[in-house]
C-alpha cells in the first residue's frame, strides 16, 4: 500500500447538474446523494485500505483549491495541483504522474474522476487491488471496464478480448459513444464494457507512454518539473484526452488491458443518472431534502438547502433548489438545462 498512489481528477464544472452544480461550486464538491459526504469525499473513502492519505493527489482548477483543502484536509497541500487552464485529461494526468515519479520513482498509480458513484466499495477495492497487482511490474495499462446493464449511448466502450491473467483481459479497441443500434449490438455481443475512465499503471509505464505518443506534452512536463513554472508552461500543452493521447495508440500496440467489473458504478453525469441511484418511493419519486409529495410520480427532487418543500401533481419532473436558484423541468427536457441556465 505504501507504493500505491491515487490521482483524483476534479476540475470539471458539472454544467448538466444546474442549479445544484455551478462553475463556482461544481458537483464533485456537493453532497448530491444526500448521504453526508460530497462526491470527492466518497471517492477518497472508497480507496481506504488501497492507498494511504499522504499518497492521494488531486488535480483541479485553481479556483477550487480552497474547496479541496476544506473537504479533504488530510491530503498534503503539495499534492493539490492547481491547473491554471483547462487542458483536458492528458495534461492533467501527465502533471500528476510526473509529480508522483519525483517523490516515488516506482509508484503504482490509480487515476479516477472525482464525480462518479460506486455503490459497492468493497468490490471496487477488490477490483482495483487486482489491477494494481497486475500493473506493478509490467509494461501494462489497465482500464476498469464496467459490465453494461443497458444499451447506453452516453458512454464510451472498451472491446475486450481473451483473458490473460485472472479476470484481466486484453483490450482490442476503444469505441466512441455509439448510436442506439450499435450500443444494442455491443450489449448482445457480451465483450464490450463501459469505459469508466479509471486507469491503473505504474508510473514509469505511463510517463514512457506519454513520451512515446505525445512527446510535446512530455517535454512540457520536463520543463515544468525543472523550472516550477506551471503558470506559463501548462497552458501550452495540447488540449487532449488521455483516451486519444495514450489509450488508443497503446491499445493498438498491445499494451492495454481491462478488468471487467460490476460494483454499482455511475458517472453521475446528469439528473437521469442521479434518479437511478436514489431510493424511490411507491410512486417512483427519488428525493433529497425535506420534501413532501402529493399525487407526484417518477420525479427527481433535490432541495437539501430548503427548509421545507411541498409539491403536488407533478409527473416525470426534475425539481432542484440551491441558494437563490430554482429549476422545475420535465425529465424529458433535461438536455436543455445548459440552455436554461445560460439565459
Amino acid at each position: 500500500m505504501n507504493n500505491n498512489h491515487v490521482v483524483i481528477m476534479a476540475g470539471g464544472v458539472g454544467s448538466r447538474f444546474w442549479p445544484l452544480s455551478t462553475p463556482e461550486f461544481p458537483k464533485q464538491f456537493i453532497d448530491i446523494l444526500g448521504c453526508g459526504r460530497t462526491l470527492i469525499q466518497l471517492t477518497v473513502d472508497r480507496f481506504k485500505g488501497v492507498c494511504q492519505m499522504e499518497n492521494f493527489w488531486v488535480v483541479t482548477n485553481a479556483a477550487y483549491v480552497e474547496i479541496v483543502r476544506q473537504q479533504l484536509p488530510e491530503i498534503p497541500a503539495a499534492h493539490i495541483l492547481a491547473e491554471p487552464a483547462a487542458r483536458n485529461t492528458a495534461p492533467c494526468i501527465s502533471w500528476a504522474c510526473w509529480s508522483i515519479r519525483k517523490e516515488s520513482p516506482d509508484a503504482n498509480v490509480v487515476v479516477t474522476p472525482a464525480d462518479a458513484v460506486v455503490m459497492n466499495p468493497e468490490e471496487f477495492r477488490r477490483v482495483v487491488q487486482n489491477a494494481l497487482s497486475f500493473t506493478a511490474d509490467k509494461e501494462a495499462i489497465v482500464t476498469i471496464g464496467i459490465k453494461p446493464s443497458r444499451p447506453e449511448t452516453g458512454y464510451g466502450y472498451v472491446e475486450a478480448a481473451e483473458t490473460v491473467s485472472g479476470e484481466i483481459c486484453k483490450v482490442t479497441a476503444f469505441k466512441e459513444k455509439p448510436q442506439r443500434e450499435v450500443a444494442e449490438r455491443y450489449l448482445a455481443a457480451g465483450n464490450y464494457l463501459w469505459n469508466a475512465g479509471i486507469f491503473v499503471w505504474n508510473v514509469n509505464m505511463i510517463t514512457s507512454s506519454i513520451r512515446t505518443y505525445k512527446p510535446d506534452i512530455a517535454e512540457n512536463m520536463d520543463r515544468m518539473m525543472a523550472s516550477g513554472d506551471v503558470q506559463h508552461i501548462f497552458p501550452q500543452c495540447e488540449k487532449i484526452s488521455i483516451d486519444f493521447a495514450v489509450m488508443e495508440p497503446a491499445a493498438a500496440d498491445g499494451k492495454v488491458y481491462t478488468h471487467p467489473a460490476d460494483f454499482g458504478w455511475s458517472d453521475l453525469g446528469n439528473w437521469a443518472s442521479l434518479y437511478d441511484k436514489l431510493q424511490h418511493d411507491s410512486e417512483g419519486n427519488g428525493v433529497v431534502g425535506k420534501v413532501r409529495l402529493y399525487e407526484c410520480s417518477n420525479c427527481v427532487v433535490h432541495a437539501e438547502d430548503a427548509g421545507k418543500v411541498v409539491l403536488q401533481g407533478l409527473q416525470d419532473y426534475i425539481v432542484s433548489q440551491k441558494g437563490d436558484r430554482l429549476l422545475v423541468c420535465k425529465r424529458s427536457e433535461e438536455q436543455r438545462i445548459k440552455e436554461f441556465s445560460a439565459e
